[in-house]
């Protein structure tokens, strides 16, 4: 291949993983031809892309990217499997392969990274049980929601004691029956 050519593959690269803070490296030999194009398939619909990548050019694009990390990963053929929405994150997608993984007998991990943090191949089972973005945003929002509803129910409740004896009271006096003096 002419230097020409690689430095346009280098470029495409470059353009196509700009802004992707995070993906698995994975190896799809073996895998046939109609199990490949249903896992693709099957991935494309939760907003995750699989691209296979030439190693050497790929390293020189991911330099100076948030998928640097991948390079010591990148060895013999290689596939990319990343999210193309914000709404999907990588957490998603290994999620996602690990399903596919228990399917598919020649899917093997080679390491992901995510926001800078590198996941070897065992480790991928690992970055699947963080929570995605919502999931984190939602339980940190229960945690400043928590306190408050602590208080809530701490200022209501002898308001509720103090209530249910009153009503207590009203339906003996209502039902004819006398209120002892408590000793």
């Amino acid at each position: 291949m002419s230097k020409p050519i690689k430095n346009l593959i280098t470029k495409a690269y470059a353009d196509r993983f700009e802004g992707v803070t995070g993906a698995v490296l994975v190896d799809i030999r073996g895998v046939e031809a109609n199990d490949n194009n249903a896992f693709r398939a099957a991935l494309a619909t939760k907003s995750i892309k699989v691209t296979v990548v030439k190693n050497s050019l790929a390293k020189k694009a991911f330099e100076g990217s948030d998928l640097e990390g991948l390079n010591a990963m990148i060895d013999g053929p290689s596939a990319m499997v990343y999210p193309v929405s914000e709404d999907t994150s990588v957490v998603n997608v290994a999620r996602e392969l690990l399903d596919w993984a228990k399917k598919l007998e020649h899917l093997e991990f080679r390491g992901a990274i995510l926001d800078g943090i590198q996941f070897g191949a065992d480790e991928i089972k690992k970055l699947s049980e963080y929570p995605t973005k919502e999931e984190a945003q939602a339980k940190v929002v229960t945690m400043l929601l928590s306190p408050g509803r602590n208080l809530v129910g701490a200022i209501k409740s002898p308001a509720s004691n103090i209530a249910g004896i009153l009503k207590t009271i009203q339906e003996k006096l209502e039902a004819g029956e006398t209120i002892a003096k408590a000793s």
